[in-house]
């Protein structure tokens, strides 16, 4: 009897120490979600940007990001598309402007962070997106 408490007692610690780990690691992989979800809407506007050969820009919010247009006409820029980000916060320094041409003005720095850590993305003035793991 003392033996099988013994090794129901091993065994709860075991399962506790592997679901903390679990939970750890969904916390990275929501992060690393998050950072590809920003960089394909960075790479979506500067699409369109050249496609459609008018100036596109990304706004970022705590937990979203919308991808605008500018209208000549009016001179607003106009909702093109947006997203929700889920599991990490985003902040940015600026709402980065992709030219016809693929360049960017209003170059940006943009932070991507959850309770697992943080990434920084930056922007080129030729549309290049770096990202970077800052260290925890």
């Amino acid at each position: 009897m003392i033996e099988a408490v013994l090794a129901l007692a091993i065994l709860a610690v075991i399962i506790t120490a592997a679901s903390l780990s679990f939970l750890n690691l969904a916390a990275k992989y929501r992060l690393e979600k998050a950072v590809g979800e920003v960089r394909t809407a960075l790479v979506s506007a500067r699409a369109k940007s050249i496609l459609n050969g008018r100036r596109f820009r990304v706004r970022f919010g705590a937990d979203f990001y919308r991808i605008e247009t500018y209208d000549k006409n009016s001179g607003l820029w106009l909702p093109d598309a947006s997203a929700g980000i889920e599991g990490a916060a985003v902040t940015a320094n600026n709402a980065p402007v992709f030219t016809p041409e693929g360049g960017v003005t209003n170059m940006a720095t943009i932070k991507i962070f959850n309770g697992w850590g943080a990434y920084k993305m930056t922007l080129a003035i030729t549309g290049r997106i770096k990202i970077a793991r800052l260290p925890s």
